[in-house]
């Protein structure tokens, strides 16, 4: 009996380690990750300043790009394609806050997504960065998120919750509604 005792308790404190590895694993890579983020924003940032400062063109960002890669060969994010989009990424995230606290919270891939997308606005690309961290979609789900215009459909529905029911239930609906 002791010996059964013995081998549950064993089991449980298994269960326990191994969740709490894997929860580590998990932060861990969200860590590089928001890392990586703030990397490829800084670079997109300095590369605006320089071209600012010394009308820098398109080909010395090529050639960054070549010098990066034959530095970090192990490295895949030094193409000349994905280096002008760390440029374009500090170009349209100039809050290194919102870099920080919102947008670092996402994969690159969904960050190239949010800077490929037709949206019109910071606010916009904003809205679907922090409905992406909320629901945890999948690039493919955000890009079809936006190209069907979430952001707009969301709450659009026509009702008279408010003049039928009283002032909390009728909030509570609509959100209800609301809610993808």
């Amino acid at each position: 009996m002791m010996v059964e005792i013995q081998i549950h308790e064993y089991d449980e404190w298994l269960l326990s380690l191994k969740k709490r590895i894997r929860d580590t694993q998990t932060q861990a890579i969200l860590s590089v990750n928001k890392e990586l983020i703030k990397l490829y924003w800084s670079i997109g940032r300095d590369i605006l300043e320089r071209q600012a400062k010394f009308g820098w063109g398109a080909k010395v960002v090529d050639q960054m790009a070549a010098d990066l890669k034959k530095e970090f060969p192990e490295m895949s994010g030094f193409s000349s394609r994905n280096v002008k989009y760390m440029r374009a990424f500090a170009e349209v995230w100039t809050d290194e806050q919102i870099v920080q606290q919102v947008v670092a919270q996402l994969p690159w891939g969904h960050n190239i997504e949010l800077l490929s997308a037709k949206l019109k606005s910071i606010e916009e690309r904003l809205w679907y960065a922090r409905a992406n961290i909320q629901n945890g979609w999948s690039r493919s789900v955000l890009a079809m998120q936006i190209d069907t215009l979430l952001d707009k459909r969301q709450g659009a529905v026509i009702s008279n919750f408010s003049r039928t029911l009283p002032a909390p239930q009728s909030e509570l609906v609509r959100q209800t509604f609301k809610d993808p």
